[in-house]
C-alpha cells in the first residue's frame, strides 16, 4: 500500500548576523574606499581631460588632486574648475598612490600592486552603492 510519509517540520533557528565591525578610518582610507566603489560603479574620471570635462559639466561629486604633479598649471586648472563650480577638492601627497587607488596598476598573484601608473587627478562622478 502506498501511504504518504509524514515529514516532520523542524524549525531552523535564525542565526543573527554579527554586528558590522566599525573600523577607524582616516581621511586617506575613506577616500580610497570611495574611489574603489566609484571605480566598480564606472563613476570615476581619471586624467586631466576626463576630469576637466566632468568638472566643467558639473557631474562631479568631488575631486582628488595629487600635490606632486609635474606641471604647476595642471593643479591651478583643476583648483580653478573646482572653485568655479563649488566642487569639493581633496589633495593627496603622491600621484603614484592616487594611480594605485584609481585602479591604474596590475596586481600580482599575492594581490600586491605592480606597474603602477601615476595619476594626478581623479573625479568621482558616481559613488556606486551609498
Amino acid at each position: 500500500e502506498n501511504t504518504p510519509m509524514e515529514v516532520e517540520e523542524t524549525e531552523t533557528p535564525e542565526v543573527e548576523a554579527p554586528p558590522p565591525v566599525k573600523v577607524e578610518m582616516d581621511e586617506a582610507t575613506a577616500v580610497q574606499e570611495v574611489i574603489k566603489q566609484a571605480l566598480c560603479a564606472d563613476g570615476l574620471a581619471r586624467g586631466l581631460h576626463e576630469c576637466a570635462k566632468a568638472l566643467d559639466s558639473r557631474q562631479a561629486h568631488f575631486c582628488v588632486l595629487a600635490k606632486d604633479n609635474d606641471e604647476p598649471q595642471y593643479g591651478k586648472l583643476v583648483e580653478a574648475l573646482c572653485a568655479t563650480h563649488n566642487i569639493y577638492l581633496i589633495t593627496v601627497p603622491e600621484k603614484k598612490k592616487l594611480g594605485e587607488w584609481a585602479g591604474l596598476c596590475k596586481l600580482d598573484a599575492e594581490g600586491n600592486p605592480r606597474k603602477v601608473v601615476a595619476c594626478s587627478c581623479v573625479v568621482v562622478k558616481d559613488f556606486g552603492a551609498e
